[in-house]
């Protein structure tokens, strides 16, 4: 497994994170003996959110943790809070962060998380208040590293004018095939495509100037949550050159996918959502994979993308 140190974060974290969002499928047995999998493939990063399975994914993981006697010690558990589906809104105001945090403790058996992330922008937040949420979590020792979750630049940038703690991560999507973060680049000034519309105020370029690591959600979909590319007959061209690189490492078109993502120079890590440990296995071959320059380009073009 590829791991890399967070810049005033944790270090030696896996490139390669367990998302739990369908680990309430999975019985208590089996969702141990994912965990037990993920810890053997070097995965020792699981993300949860609040949102879940309504809590359904914490519950199911701390039962299993619990169960299966691994040192907490050993394993890195990250949350977000902020989305209030069940009231249709998000909400970053300090109550509902204290109170969600309390409720993930509680659900996930810990006395802490390693991360706490804001998950998607509150429109109405204060960011005083939120300010207030994390030194209090701080201060008790619920919390040792914060972050964000699909927020952009200037938001962002307001919540640094007030809040203390480096924020260390961004998860954002990105995907072969939705790879909005780095295409703008490519198009500046140019009248004749949508291309060039800035959509994220170069957040990818934002979070490397200021030392934000991003997770990469859905690293396999198309669309939003369209589906899997792999093997769908819809991206011929890309299955392909998935096909062609892999054959080169010996490693199969969904770990050239992952790796695809983990050659970008912003040391990025991919988040996992499976609970097929077979799949995991493969995805986590992506570390196999060394990408050359020539070799990340003819991947990404041929997911339909051209340079102009």
């Amino acid at each position: 497994m590829k791991r890399l140190d967070i810049v005033n974060g944790p270090r030696n974290v896996p490139r390669i994170i367990l998302g739990c969002m369908r680990m309430p499928a999975l019985s208590v047995k089996d969702a141990e003996g994912m965990i037990r999998t993920a810890l053997e493939l070097g995965v020792d990063f699981f993300d949860h959110a609040t949102c879940y399975g309504d809590g359904e994914a914490e519950t199911r993981f701390g039962e299993a943790f619990a169960r299966s006697g691994i040192p907490r010690g050993d394993v890195f558990i990250q949350s977000k809070c902020g989305l209030r589906l069940d009231r249709n809104e998000f909400d970053w105001t300090k109550e509902n962060i204290l109170n969600s945090v309390d409720g993930s403790l509680r659900r996930l058996k810990t006395d802490y998380l390693d991360a706490l992330l804001l998950h998607r922008p509150d429109l109405i937040f204060e960011p005083e208040e939120v300010a207030e949420a994390f030194e209090t979590l701080e201060k008790n020792s619920k919390v040792r590293y914060f972050g964000v979750s699909n927020v952009p630049t200037l938001q962002i940038e307001l919540l640094k004018k007030f809040v203390r703690q480096p924020l260390v991560f961004n998860q954002l999507q990105l995907s072969i095939e939705q790879s909005q973060l780095i295409d703008q680049a490519l198009y500046v000034n140019n009248k004749t495509t949508d291309m060039s519309v800035d959509r994220d105020n170069g957040t990818l370029d934002y979070c490397r100037l200021h030392d934000i690591t991003i997770q990469a959600w859905s690293p396999l979909q198309f669309g939003m949550f369209g589906g899997c590319f792999i093997d769908h007959p819809d991206f011929p061209e890309l299955n392909k050159a998935l096909q062609e690189v892999g054959e080169t490492y010996g490693v199969s078109k969904t770990a050239i996918a992952i790796a695809w993502i983990l050659r970008h120079p912003a040391r990025m890590q991919a988040i996992a959502g499976t609970m097929n440990p077979a799949h995991l296995k493969d995805i986590c071959d992506a570390c196999k994979a060394d990408l050359t320059h020539n070799e990340w380009y003819r991947l990404y073009l041929s997911a339909g993308k051209y340079l102009p």
